[in-house]
């Protein structure tokens, strides 16, 4: 059975099917949105950090919560170990691939939430519900709408179960035992009981929660990054020439690296991108459609700065930490490739300590992300009805996922999260037209700037 979904794994994350579908939808978005995510940057993280909510606004949480909430997410083990896994398998110019995943992974974010916010609907609490399975429904519309935005909801409800919860948990709770001889058991009591908490109270109770602990996680990771590439920062010219040369010819065997071409640069380093930043896969727009926001285009803004973060910033100090200091060559790989960056760059066995705290925080919170996208997938799939058991579910999910051998689970996860990009992927091309023409229709008014201010 690990054998042959394992074979499906590697075929639906493959170079033949998800990575080239997933950066080309970027790509082409990018350009019918005319780059709108370089030159409204500075606008979208005023939005999102400065001015931060849309109290008048219709939905559930402030933009900045809707945020904080899709960062929890994503930002995750993949920011971690998967940056790792990349460079690898790719070499240091894998890291460049995943800088061209999130740059066009913001175009595909942007589309998404714009989307989520466009035709979401109010569930029998009340509570804004939106993301694929609805504008997949609404906005393709037909039975092959229809189809679509079901066969998402089905895909998302059960990867949440494993790449979402199980796999977060098991990481969580193998990383405090390796560390600090924990035990596993101990581990998941304890986390159950915390995300238990915070999920049970829905997307308010999530929104408030990460919107405080998420910027502390990221930034306690940032800094303890920038400290080992500061004291590397001599080879920091060295490592970016490298990053960009080696992602068009390749990295030689070196040391403990046994070499890799350049489509395994490109492979692993968009396979990994999309991994961390989740582009084209739907979820953006989950969260995105509990914001209080009357203007889909704001919303759409401050959640494109989610993908800049996860990919631009927080994996480009992984990747960065991994070749300043050499370590790439060591011939570890995943999270041990990163703690010996780590462990290169601060006092002591502090790499260690850092590593585990940034793998236990990260993954955490991408529990509780993943709870509130599974649960807005069993609404559209049961009605509202079907939260609360959905909820009891995956709490109780998180426990067993502490004490179980989990690679089959992962790997059919892995499989469940790929599958939900390609309804996805086929909804935002064909609904592009609409994104592109109320996009431009925003910015086409002369006091669009003040109505962002007036909206606070």
């Amino acid at each position: 059975m690990q054998d042959i979904l394992s074979a499906i794994s590697d075929f639906v994350w493959g170079p033949f099917l998800l990575i080239p579908l997933l950066l080309l939808t970027g790509l082409y978005l990018t350009i019918v949105l005319r780059g709108l995510q370089f030159h409204k940057l500075l606008h979208a993280l005023w939005l999102a950090f400065i001015r931060r909510q849309e109290p008048d606004g219709e939905g559930d949480i402030s933009h900045y919560q809707a945020l904080a909430t899709a960062l929890a997410a994503t930002v995750g083990v993949g920011n971690i170990a998967g940056v790792a896994t990349a460079i690898h398998f790719g070499g240091p110019g894998a890291v460049f691939w995943m800088w061209v995943t999130g740059l066009v992974g913001m175009a595909t974010k942007y589309s998404e939430a714009f989307l989520g916010v466009r035709f979401r609907r109010t569930d029998a609490k009340g509570e804004q519900s939106g993301g694929p399975m609805f504008y997949l429904t609404y906005g393709v519309g037909g039975k092959f709408g229809a189809t679509l935005g079901i066969l998402f909801a089905v895909f998302g409800a059960i990867a949440a179960f494993g790449i979402g919860n199980m796999v977060q948990s098991n990481s969580v709770a193998d990383a405090i035992n390796s560390q600090w001889g924990v035990p596993m058991w101990l581990t998941g009591v304890i986390i159950t009981v915390l995300a238990a908490v915070v999920i049970l109270g829905g997307i308010k109770s999530i929104g408030a929660f990460t919107s405080a602990f998420v910027p502390v996680m990221i930034v306690f990771y940032i800094l303890s990054a920038l400290w080992v590439i500061i004291a590397n920062i001599g080879s920091l010219p060295g490592a970016l020439a490298m990053i960009v040369t080696d992602a068009f010819t390749g990295t030689a065997a070196t040391g403990g690296f046994a070499g890799a071409g350049v489509l395994l640069a490109i492979r692993y380093g968009v396979a990994r991108g999309i991994f961390s930043n989740e582009s084209g896969l739907g979820t953006g727009g989950i969260a995105a459609a509990a914001a209080k926001t009357n203007e889909p285009v704001r919303q759409a803004l401050v959640s494109m700065t989610q993908t800049f973060i996860d990919t631009l910033v927080v994996v480009s100090m992984t990747g960065l930490a991994i070749v300043v200091t050499g370590a790439w060559q060591s011939g570890e790989n995943g999270a041990p490739l990163t703690t010996l960056a780590f462990n290169q760059g601060l006092p002591g066995e502090w790499g260690g300590t850092v590593v585990t705290i940034g793998l236990v925080f990260f993954a955490f919170s991408t529990l509780l992300g993943w709870a509130y996208y599974g649960e807005r997938c069993m609404d559209r799939l049961f009605g509202r009805g079907a939260v609360m058991p959905y909820r009891l579910v995956f709490i109780a999910l998180i426990f067993v996922g502490t004490v179980l051998e989990l690679q089959t689970v992962w790997t059919f996860s892995d499989i469940m999260n790929g599958l939900m990009a390609l309804p996805n992927l086929i909804g935002l091309v064909m609904l592009s037209g609409l994104v592109v023409r109320e996009t431009r229709a925003y910015f086409n008014r002369p006091d669009w700037e003040k109505l962002a201010t007036d909206a606070s």
